[in-house]
C-alpha cells in the first residue's frame, strides 16, 4: 500500500454523511499508461485551467475598461448593460419578457391599462 503521497490511480472521496472513504473509479486507458502519465494528464489539465482563468480575468478588465470609456463619453452604462443582455436574446424571448413587463406594471398600477 502506497503512503498518503499523490496517487492518481487511487482517488478517494468521502460520504459526508457518514465519513466513510470511498474509492472513486479512474478511468482504464488512463491507469494502462501509469501514473506518471496521469500525473502529467492532471498537471496538464490544471495549467490549461489556469490560463483559461487568466484570460477571463483580461477579458474581464477589458471589459470593465470599455465600459468606463462610455461613462465618460455620458454613456450611462447601467442602460448599456441591459442593452448587452437584450441583444443577447432572440426576439421571441424578448417580446414575451415584455409583454410580461407590461402585465406587471399596468396590474400595478405603474402604466394604464390598454
Amino acid at each position: 500500500m502506497m503512503s498518503d503521497e499523490f496517487n492518481p490511480m487511487a482517488v478517494h472521496g468521502r460520504d459526508p454523511s457518514d465519513g466513510t472513504v470511498t474509492r472513486i473509479a479512474v478511468r482504464s486507458d488512463t491507469r494502462a499508461a501509469g501514473p506518471n502519465v496521469a500525473a502529467d494528464q492532471l498537471r496538464a489539465f490544471v495549467e490549461r485551467i489556469e490560463r483559461l482563468e487568466e484570460e477571463k480575468k483580461t477579458v474581464a478588465d477589458d471589459i470593465k475598461n470599455v465600459y468606463g470609456e462610455a461613462k465618460c463619453m455620458g454613456f450611462d452604462t447601467k442602460i448599456l448593460k441591459k442593452v448587452i443582455v437584450l441583444r443577447r436574446m432572440d426576439d421571441a424571448e424578448r417580446m414575451e419578457q415584455d409583454m410580461v413587463l407590461d402585465t406587471y406594471l399596468a396590474a400595478l398600477g405603474m402604466i394604464p391599462d390598454e
